[in-house]
């Protein structure tokens, strides 16, 4: 199949983050049956590389599995910004959950409060609240900063990766009344066979599983993934383009079960995106269709956005060898 992916034309883009710094980076890749995106974060190894490869040419190659349900509740995603920002952000979203960034930075917890209340008071007493700590905390730091940010919030769905290591979220969850979510935690790929790194069972450290489309390799190693954690899971994004996007939708929309709203609305925090404005990935009324294939590329939009700096597409390159050699 290696051979029907046009890697060596693959065209790389940059898009600037709406409400952060830096840009998004990636490949799209064209397959007999569509387009796919790889964009591995900068500091991705091998096995990672592959697993992106992998999950980018999924959908041209042997396609999503069949979905069970035609669309998907989604969560707004709110970065680290000011309570203002937030409270615009989840305001013109239309969700009805809220996903929020907290502990980006240490000592952040008086900001993160704030940035709770005006996302509770958006969202109205009948939202739901989350907030993703990306294993910033350590166990103490944790324990307070939770029973901080569910009093702000008005109650918390869940905590997503409060720790970096399963035996912290385990001790975590022992003293707090918010359920855990497992979501980096994840990604080493010995659950996909059933086993837990470490000796410790991811049911003792969480009460849900956060599946990522690329980073654990595609819809069809997800659902593995899922099949063999003993948990209800939610499926989160990694910050793509809607090519990218669609691939989480895909995994969504296989589920079995989907009992929480899911971490895909974060296509408005790019500024901009590589498909026509009519096939783009924002939510409306708080929910995304989960289609066959992704839209195809808009050729205006990847020259807006092309990469075109020599060093750069060398990189990328580079970076896409080391993934098919890795595969």
């Amino acid at each position: 199949m290696r051979t029907l992916i046009d890697f060596d034309s693959a065209p790389i883009f940059a898009i600037s983050v709406s409400d952060g710094v830096g840009q998004r980076e990636g490949m799209l890749l064209e397959g007999p049956q569509g387009w796919g995106e790889f964009s591995p974060p900068a500091d991705s190894d091998e096995t990672t590389l592959a697993r992106w490869l992998t999950a980018a040419i999924e959908v041209s190659t042997v396609g999503w599995p069949d979905p069970v349900r035609g669309r998907v509740p989604i969560a707004v995603r709110v970065p680290a910004v000011d309570p203002v920002r937030a409270h615009q952000i989840v305001a013109g979203s239309g969700c009805a959950t809220a996903e929020v960034v907290v502990a980006a930075n240490p000592g952040s917890l008086a900001d993160d409060i704030a940035r709770l209340e005006a996302v509770r008071d958006a969202l109205g007493a009948g939202g739901t609240v989350r907030v993703d700590a990306d294993g910033g905390w350590d166990v103490e730091t944790a324990v307070s900063s939770i029973a901080a940010l569910s009093s702000a919030a008005g109650g918390l769905e869940y905590v997503e990766q409060p720790c970096r290591t399963l035996d912290e979220l385990a001790a975590v969850r022992r003293r707090v009344q918010v359920m855990i979510a497992a979501d980096q935690s994840l990604r080493d790929p010995r659950y996909s066979a059933g086993i837990s790194p470490g000796g410790i069972a991811l049911t003792d450290a969480a009460d849900i599983a956060v599946l990522a489309c690329a980073p654990l390799g595609g819809a069809r190693r997800a659902l593995r993934v899922a099949e063999v954690c003993g948990l209800p899971c939610v499926v989160s994004s990694s910050m793509e383009t809607s090519i990218g996007l669609a691939a989480g939708l895909a995994l969504a929309g296989a589920l079995p079960a989907l009992p929480y709203a899911c971490g895909l609305g974060t296509r408005t925090l790019l500024d901009g995106d590589v498909v026509a404005a009519s096939r783009s990935l924002a939510p409306i009324d708080g929910y995304l269709p989960v289609a066959p294939m992704p839209a195809a590329p808009d050729p205006d939009l990847l020259r807006r956005f092309a990469v075109i700096d020599a060093d750069s597409v060398t990189r990328w390159r580079r970076i896409l060898g080391a993934a098919r050699n890795a595969q």
